[in-house]
């Protein structure tokens, strides 16, 4: 569940970034003359832009991970039979349920818990070096006067 919930981060990433360039788009004058310059369109481009595919990034990083995360689990919980695919270990009588190797597998299973959280972290960071350079591009405005 935790990439799930990882993932749905970078949505709200996207809508900071979006509400915050809505924002800042500013109306044209009465007689018809615009205010919005070329200079703070590209620049809310490239916002929404490098937002847009650091989250990308991050959320394929995510993706690759909690699927190798769910079949590692899936083999520490058959104690590396791929019953699966090959059909063995179905007869029950070869699989320890509780014996000794219940602790090591804990501890094995712990190990590569801790290994995946660690990995989703950086690449959620990813997303967040994205969210905070589109928010430093946003920033950057230039206002046209009428002459």
């Amino acid at each position: 569940i935790i990439p799930i919930v990882m993932a749905g981060v970078l949505g709200i990433y996207g809508l900071i970034v979006s509400v915050i360039i809505t924002q800042s788009i500013s109306m044209p004058t009465g007689e018809g003359y615009t205010t919005y310059s070329l200079y703070s369109a590209y620049a809310h481009l490239a916002a929404g832009l490098c937002c847009g595919m650091s989250c990308l990034a991050a959320g394929a990083t995510i993706g690759i991970i909690g699927d190798v995360g769910v079949r590692g689990f899936g083999l520490k919980a058959s104690g590396g039979k791929r019953t699966w695919i090959t059909g063995e270990g179905t007869s029950g009588g070869d699989v320890d349920i509780g014996g000794t190797d219940s602790t090591l597998s804990v501890e094995a299973a712990n190990k590569l818990y801790v290994g995946l959280l660690i990995m989703l972290i950086f690449a959620e960071a990813l997303a967040l070096y994205g969210l905070i350079v589109a928010l430093i591009l946003s920033q950057n405005t230039y206002n046209c006067e009428q002459e």
